[in-house]
């Protein structure tokens, strides 16, 4: 399901980022190599493993990197040198930026101002409020768990009510709970007719909360589309696995009557190379594969980088 032409025809008034033709290089290393694609309002996700330039990418939608070619509009308008449209776009980086003295709301209230509002309370009361932090508000940052201190983070983002948000990596280091108290905050900005286009790199983080996904690997757009489309993307494609056993011919014969195995072999080190579709069944067959036939599973591991990319979203729960 690569991206089509009908895939980037998204009505021009229905757009509110823009990423045509864009690239970024450093030296002579590619980061971000000829993607377009258009968010519309909404929550969209931008998903890739570690180093597939999501970070880079964001960073040129928000505009604090350049383009080494191609160009990103937000709202209609080029956001590199525009320091106008950060009244109608809030931006939350992957890096705690925080000042563990302060409190979270002089936190808020600091990006408040920093935003040119003149008149904060009310605002600071409300971002606060929706995040869900008011009774912790006046307590030092360095108290915090790190759940909460993306909660308060995002409330910087946010309190200046943008039109736009942009947030990198926001469910790193938050535990179910405050996973689920996060998202029901982007979902309600959702609601209200707000775009937010958030990054990860874990599959199920996004599946239920994103209305459309975006998939780069090695800097080059994948796939678009919603979380069914993307997951049957990843189901057509074909992993090499190393599994490491106390016995693998035995595992060998077990894995070759499994439907989604195309073959198995045995490496120099007696580790097995299998080659396979739709990894997940494996993954989550293998500890029963390895308890019925008395095998110690020692580790399973992506073999090249193409399936490393891929592994994570299926198998990482």
């Amino acid at each position: 399901m690569s991206m089509t032409t009908a895939e980037n025809r998204v009505s021009r008034s229905g757009v509110i980022i823009d990423v045509a033709d864009v690239s970024k290089w450093f030296g002579s290393v590619v980061a971000v190599n000829e993607v377009s694609f258009q968010v519309t309002p909404g929550i969209t996700a931008l998903l890739g493993p570690n180093g597939a330039g999501k970070t880079t990418m964001l960073h040129m939608i928000a505009g604090l990197a350049r383009c080494s070619d191609g160009q990103v509009d937000v709202l209609d308008e080029p956001v590199r040198g525009n320091p106008g449209i950060y009244t109608r776009l809030g931006f939350m980086s992957e890096h705690e930026a925080v000042y563990g003295f302060q409190t979270g709301r002089r936190f808020v209230e600091m990006s408040a101002q920093l935003h040119g509002m003149e008149s904060t309370s009310a605002a600071v009361d409300k971002a606060i409020g929706l995040v869900g932090l008011a009774d912790v508000q006046n307590r030092p940052l360095k108290g915090y768990s790190r759940g909460m201190r993306q909660r308060m983070r995002l409330a910087a983002s946010i309190v200046h009510e943008p039109q736009v948000t942009i947030l990198d990596e926001p469910l790193n280091g938050t535990d179910p709970r405050q996973r689920i108290e996060f998202q029901d905050v982007m979902r309600r900005l959702a609601r209200e007719g707000k775009t937010i286009l958030i990054s990860s790199h874990i599959l199920e983080e996004v599946e239920t909360l994103a209305d459309r996904i975006l998939l780069m690997v090695s800097g080059k757009l994948a796939a678009a589309g919603d979380f069914r489309a993307i997951r049957a993307k990843l189901d057509e494609l074909a992993y090499r696995v190393r599994i490491v056993v106390d016995a693998p011919r035995a595992m060998a014969a077990a894995l070759v009557a499994m439907e989604e195995v195309e073959s198995v072999g045995v490496d120099e080190d007696q580790s097995l190379i299998v080659q396979c579709r739709n990894v997940g069944p494996i993954q989550a067959a293998l500890p029963r594969l390895a308890k019925e036939n008395g095998i110690r599973l020692v580790r399973v591991e992506p073999i090249d980088d193409s399936l490393e990319a891929l592994f994570g979203y299926l198998v990482d729960r």
